[in-house]
């Protein structure tokens, strides 16, 4: 018996609603905001909204292209890429990044970004940004379906080889991220997020120790 109060459809016969909600459901999601070089050596920045950590030891990263895109093909040439965060001060730059450009564009430039030199890779950094990781490709996955078809999307995992942190960011030894003002991606025509500092709760593991107080 169907449920009214429920909207349930299946992806392959579309959704019916004015957007697709698969990307605000899965919400809101860190910004893959990656730089690259090409065999020119001209440098490329691209955000990606499917992007996330997925492993600790080693860490290791990795962000989802729909579509065969320069920076796939320049990560795929070196085997390396440098992700940078994309904090609300930096939220129209990494918007302007995200412009259709040629091969030849450097976006760091149409987007009036400076570069910073990265220290075990090639790939410069966003210098604005207060937190970057330099990566080392570790797999490039073409998607497929449940029914075995491939996409035209690939999933790139790199290691973390090099992290690089705003000290100003870093109290008492601990990392504070609300601090940095990361911003998130939603879903919708444009939704962007920020973490308000009244939104934090902590919450402890099942069999973790409790935090020693002051």
């Amino acid at each position: 018996m169907a449920d009214d109060s429920v909207h349930f459809y299946e992806p392959r016969l579309g959704h019916g609603l004015a957007h697709d909600p698969f990307n605000a459901l899965v919400a809101p999601r860190p910004i893959g905001w990656v730089s690259s070089l090409g065999p020119d050596g001209v440098a490329n920045l691209a955000p990606y909204s499917f992007f996330n950590a997925f492993n600790y030891v080693p860490p290791i990263v990795g962000f989802s292209s729909i579509g065969w895109k320069d920076t796939v093909a320049n990560v795929e040439r070196t085997g390396e890429f440098c992700w940078n965060l994309a904090t609300r001060a930096l939220a129209e730059a990494m918007n302007i990044s995200c412009a259709p450009a040629p091969a030849e564009v450097d976006e760091f430039e149409i987007a009036g970004l400076a570069k910073a030199p990265s220290r075990l890779i090639a790939a410069p950094r966003v210098a604005e940004s207060p937190v970057s990781f330099e990566c080392r490709v570790t797999q490039i996955v073409q998607l497929q379906g449940a029914d075995g078809a491939k996409v035209p999307s690939w999933l790139v995992l790199g290691e973390v080889v090099g992290v690089h942190i705003a000290r100003r960011f870093i109290v008492e030894g601990v990392y504070d991220t609300l601090a940095a003002e990361p911003i998130l991606r939603g879903g919708g025509w444009g939704d962007y997020f920020q973490l308000p500092a009244e939104s934090k709760f902590l919450m402890r593991r099942p069999g973790w120790p409790l935090p020693a107080k002051d």
